[in-house]
């Protein structure tokens, strides 16, 4: 389900997934295909690790890409989550073929 809901989302981010929905910080992103692709790529993560086991994991990667890059961005975009969703985005057809823990290819 997506949801308009801009007070939850950090400023420098368009959309947060949260099982079972989506976030959109501005409601004319709302038809932006690869902007619902990545988020839902994140929502199916987020079942392969019972959502909370995904927090936490992501959680634990941020701290420790942010110590190994001391930069924000960096340490997001160097998530394997955010690596995995970035790299699929644009491929509508992603989830279709996504084999299970697909993320952990993108691990460091």
């Amino acid at each position: 389900m997506i949801v308009h809901f801009s007070l939850l989302i950090h400023k420098n981010f368009r959309a947060f997934a949260f099982y079972p929905f989506i976030f959109i910080k501005n409601k004319e992103e709302i038809t932006d295909k690869t902007l619902i692709n990545h988020e839902k790529i994140h929502l199916k993560q987020q079942i392969e690790l019972l959502i909370i086991f995904f927090f936490i994991s992501y959680f634990l990667e941020f701290i420790w890409n942010y110590f190994r890059f001391k930069s924000f961005m960096m340490a997001y975009r160097n998530i394997s989550f955010e690596k995995e969703a970035y790299q699929n985005d644009a491929n509508l057809n992603y989830l279709k073929t996504r084999k299970r823990y697909s993320f952990l290819k993108y691990h460091q």
